[in-house]
């Protein structure tokens, strides 16, 4: 591919609509950069499963993702399809399966999404195997880590490497470990990793529940980071998708704010959702940026971009944007 040939695309086709919004919205992200400012992406639905770390990976590799906030699940997935990706199952079919194939999957132990199968026994509890030695190892030291950080740990000891079926480059969590960016993971308990430790919590093979660190520690991570960060470089908010990802971030700015009263803490300073949630439907996913205004998230002046489109077809697209590719 000749370099920067999807970015001329991009430009010379995608003139209207959301498409326009799409440009914008990639160009608002450049100049935020240019400026000296940092960025945190969020990622909800299933994006690690949709394989966004083919561009993601790069994003953060070239200093223009600075902080990740995603949920449990895009956290162990992209790990998943590190080193079980060749016994994936893809169903393109997947509209016309009845109960009765679902069942047969369940059988096998793939366990579907969308389109695309996880095995279980190469995916889910490959990992479990590992991560469970590094929690039971701080459990009887008395330390606790964050999520993210005891992944970091298996996947620096290379207690996986045997098993990648991937090219590492393309993993955002190596990326995002070699970089070693904060990563936010709110609510992880939902998760396939949490519900294993809650698991191994409750059958006594872990005895300290606390051994991993989560949400309210999280908020104060982010609120220390935000407060630090922001005294040198305007922080921007690129959220793909909805949920919990991107609703607890945000939230940091008001919280310090209000709650703990320090006014001069700089607003977000560049804001773009993609998502397809409609706004009508009374949903936070599909409330349009100007309402987060009335919440003290963003400011009148703020650059704020939506794109009401498909995440997993316009996110490559603005990175490879601004990738220059």
């Amino acid at each position: 591919m000749k370099k920067g040939s999807i970015r001329k695309f991009v430009e010379h086709h995608y003139r209207h609509f959301n498409a326009a919004a799409l440009v914008d919205a990639a160009k608002g992200y450049e100049t935020h950069l240019d400026n000296g400012g940092k960025m945190l992406v969020s990622l909800a639905g299933a994006m690690s499963t949709a394989e966004l770390g083919l561009s993601l990976a790069e994003m953060i590799r070239k200093d223009k993702v600075h902080m990740i906030s995603c949920t449990g699940a895009n956290l162990e997935e992209d790990i998943f399809n590190l080193v079980a990706h060749d016994f994936y199952e893809r169903v393109p079919h997947y509209r016309d399966l009845t109960p009765q194939d679902e069942q047969k999957l369940l059988k096998r132990h793939m366990n579907r999404v969308t389109d695309t199968c996880i095995p279980e026994m190469e995916a889910m509890r490959r990992l479990e195997k590992v991560v469970l030695e590094e929690w039971v190892e701080a459990d009887q030291k008395g330390e606790s880590y964050f999520p993210h950080e005891f992944f970091f740990r298996v996947l620096k000891k290379g207690k996986l490497k045997k098993y990648y079926q991937i090219d590492p480059k393309n993993s955002w969590m190596i990326a995002a470990m070699e970089k070693n960016i904060p990563i936010i993971v709110p609510g992880w308990e939902d998760s396939t990793l949490g519900n294993m430790f809650a698991g191994h919590v409750i059958s006594g093979d872990i005895k300290n529940v606390h051994t991993v660190r989560t949400g309210i520690e999280y908020m104060m991570y982010l609120a220390d980071l935000y407060v630090k960060i922001s005294k040198k470089h305007s922080i921007g908010f690129f959220q793909i998708g909805g949920g919990i990802a991107g609703d607890f971030p945000i939230c940091v700015v008001p919280m310090l704010h209000q709650d703990l009263q320090m006014p001069q803490v700089p607003l977000w300073g560049y804001f773009c959702q993609i998502s397809d949630s409609t706004t009508s439907y009374g949903s936070y996913s599909g409330a349009v940026p100007n309402e987060k205004i009335t919440w003290g998230k963003l400011g009148v002046k703020t650059p704020k971009y939506i794109i009401e489109s498909d995440a997993t077809i316009v996110t490559p697209l603005i990175f490879s944007y601004l990738l220059g590719w």
